[in-house]
């Protein structure tokens, strides 16, 4: 998915071109999907935020500059936006202090927290073992959540490739992690 491509079609739809937004809808709605998905964790409420997000876009296409950053990013900002304010939406404000004051700490304690410190070290040194090229594409794929499409146009591979890279990855950090 072209930026370029993008910011045209940001372009018209300002200009409230409908086939040009639909065509916005279908390129990039799989992705600002996943990061509602991401931040909901329900597959309803993300469907139904992202349709918030659309009309979102529809009425500040305008407000969009190419030469203030990249479309999806703008995207992207307006999809966490949208799925955030959700969040705070459906979760009840405590009335009372002394309501608030018997909810239990959720924070992981001196214990969880150096397990899961510990278990972020072996990653990264099994991240180590993989190629350098494989290991910043699992980290895209796995952290920042790109397709593999977009991983592919990124390190110029047939989709296929990509797809044999990353299950290879994974399988050889499986691999490591049960060592």
């Amino acid at each position: 998915m072209a930026s370029e491509e993008i910011e045209a079609l940001i372009g018209r739809v300002a200009m409230r071109d409908q086939k040009a937004f639909a065509a916005l809808y279908k390129k990039t709605s799989p992705k600002l999907y996943a990061v509602c998905l991401r931040i909901l964790g329900n597959r309803t409420d993300a469907e139904e935020i992202l349709q918030e997000v659309y009309v979102k876009i529809w009425q500040r296409a305008e407000r969009f500059s190419a030469s203030e950053g990249p479309a999806i990013p703008w995207l992207t900002t307006i999809a966490r936006n949208q799925s955030i304010d959700a969040i705070r939406a459906r979760k009840p404000v405590a009335d009372e202090i002394d309501t608030a004051y018997d909810l239990a700490d959720t924070e992981p304690g001196p214990e969880e927290q150096a397990i899961v410190k510990g278990e972020g070290r072996r990653i990264d040194r099994c991240m180590e073992e993989l190629e350098a090229d494989r290991a910043r594409a699992v980290r895209s794929a796995y952290v920042d959540g790109l397709s593999y499409q977009e991983l592919a146009e990124q390190y110029a591979v047939p989709l296929n490739t990509m797809r044999t890279w990353l299950r290879r990855s994974l399988i050889r950090l499986r691999e490591c992690m049960d060592r």
